[in-house]
């Protein structure tokens, strides 16, 4: 479903279900989640984690005008996939400030050696940042997002329940991880 200013709750009603709704938001937002490494995460996102996210704003914020509502929704709405892809977070975690600094500074351009890689076929690495350029000479950002096109018998495959794997390859920081099946079933519901 396209989020829209009329699918979404109004202030007062998401106020209500906003806690009550925290643990099953939670689960899902874990299930779409890739752990590489200590310090860095892929956070898959979806129509459900994008309406959360738009929902959270402006509840925080207190928007509730027309052009505001609009706003957070032209901002968020590109991360929802479109059946061809799959669309990310990425985050750069490093708890204190100055190791955070000095590692940033180290991981320039590590947003574009991400990758997702079906079983049978080659990795697809991630088309970085395509809202803004989120990385200058001296560091990158601790986030960003990314957006993984998969062929349509990519999609077949995925849809079909083969292995994935999630990876980062960059000259500073490496990890993969072989997708449970769970987290496969996930993300074979967003490929059409």
């Amino acid at each position: 479903m396209a989020i829209t200013r009329e699918t979404l709750l109004t202030l007062e009603a998401y106020a209500k279900v906003r806690n009550a709704s925290r643990v099953e938001v939670i689960a899902h937002r874990k299930l779409r989640t890739v752990r590489l490494g200590e310090h860095l995460s892929v956070q898959f996102e979806d129509e459900s984690t994008i309406r959360r996210q738009i929902q959270e704003m402006l509840h925080i914020e207190k928007i509730f005008d027309e052009d505001g509502i609009q706003a957070e929704i032209d901002a968020y709405a590109p991360l929802v996939p479109d059946g061809t892809n799959w669309k990310a977070t990425m985050l750069i975690e490093y708890p204190d400030p100055n190791e955070r600094k000095r590692e940033l500074a180290r991981l320039i351009g590590i947003e574009d050696r991400v990758f997702v890689e079906v079983e049978g076929h080659a990795r697809v690495y991630a088309i970085a940042d395509e809202d803004l350029d989120r990385e200058n000479d001296e560091k990158t950002s601790a986030v960003h997002f990314l957006r993984f096109e998969l062929d349509a018998a990519m999609r077949e495959r995925v849809r079909a329940g083969a292995a994935g794997t999630v990876g980062v390859e960059h000259p500073e920081y490496g990890a993969s991880t072989v997708l449970p099946a769970a987290k496969r079933a996930a993300l074979a519901a967003d490929l059409s």
